[in-house]
């Protein structure tokens, strides 16, 4: 018998080419993730996979049950959202606001995607960049929130984890400091900081990297687009704390150099804050779901929370 767990494991496989990071993604252990490729292998009697390959070699019967996968699941997600729909009996609204603007590169395709699956829901998107997008989620001005910095002052909020990213400083591939790996709160005492302009509390350079460690930079500038601040650092005219996953492009191209916050890095999550009450209505369900899984088919270096 086929199931549909088996056919989300091995898909998830196939997106993640890791064992650990499917595992991740499923919310399961190493070891029960195993468990399952060992018992759909043994009621199939032959492998699905190649242990150890880089990449990772699906088998013939591996990739049949992929081919059905994308068949079937799609249509189960389809099956599933309408009969939520006549469950609900009624259209809804998401007004949603966001604290980054590099989250536009995974929230767009979200949007996109939701609007096909949704379109009697009405839906509305602003920058919280410019006023404080939680109080208004709590008086039902927003019904979305995507946020960093979760407020555990405010009652009646559920904040739902999307995915964890790691904070990274973009830095000219000229600057002193590009033969480091990593970099302490003291080696930015001369440096521009480049950041969003949004209250210096709402930035996890400062928050839980410079801050507690008494270092001020030499100077503050903003910039409201990601694509402005990286070409400010990569001319040397400052240093920019971003997201993994956002940098990732320019990583690519060679524009800037990378260095971790710390010897460990500096990890953050990003949450999708939400009423609690509306946790119950189908079409807000439907959505966090979709964000995840776009943000993890789209979005480099980021890890299952």
């Amino acid at each position: 018998m086929i199931e549909l767990r088996h056919l989300r494991a091995l898909t998830t496989l196939r997106e993640t080419g890791s064992m650990v990071r499917a595992a991740e993604r499923l919310h399961l252990t190493q070891s029960a993730l195993s468990h399952l490729f060992r018992e759909m292998e043994e009621r199939h009697e032959q492998p699905l996979f190649v242990r150890k390959s880089r990449p990772l070699r699906f088998t013939s019967a591996g990739l049949r049950l992929l081919q059905l996968a994308d068949e079937v699941l799609p249509r189960v997600a389809v099956a599933q959202r309408d009969l939520a729909r006549l469950a609900s009996g009624q259209a809804g609204r998401l007004n949603i606001a966001i604290e980054c603007h590099s989250c536009y590169q995974w929230l767009m395709p979200t949007l996109d995607k939701y609007r096909d699956d949704w379109p009697e829901v009405e839906l509305d998107l602003s920058s919280g960049f410019h006023f404080a997008p939680l109080p208004a989620l709590v008086r039902g001005d927003l019904d979305l929130v995507v946020t960093s910095n979760p407020d555990p002052d405010l009652k009646g909020i559920h904040y739902q984890p999307l995915f964890g990213f790691e904070m990274v400083l973009a830095i000219s591939r000229k600057h002193a400091l590009s033969e480091k790996r990593w970099v302490v709160p003291e080696d930015l005492t001369d440096e521009v900081q480049i950041t969003y302009p949004v209250e210096r509390e709402r930035l996890d350079v400062f928050q839980h990297f410079l801050d507690p460690a008494g270092v001020e930079p030499a100077d503050v500038r903003t910039a409201e687009l990601t694509v402005m601040m990286v070409q400010l650092a990569a001319s040397g005219r400052g240093v920019c704390a971003l997201p993994n996953w956002a940098l990732h492009e320019y990583l690519q191209k060679g524009f800037v150099a990378q260095l971790r916050l710390g010897e460990k890095g500096l990890w953050s999550t990003l949450y999708a804050a939400v009423r609690e009450e509306m946790l119950e209505q189908a079409y807000v369900e439907d959505f966090l779901q979709t964000a995840r899984d776009t943000c993890f088919a789209n979005l480099n270096g980021i890890r299952a929370v």
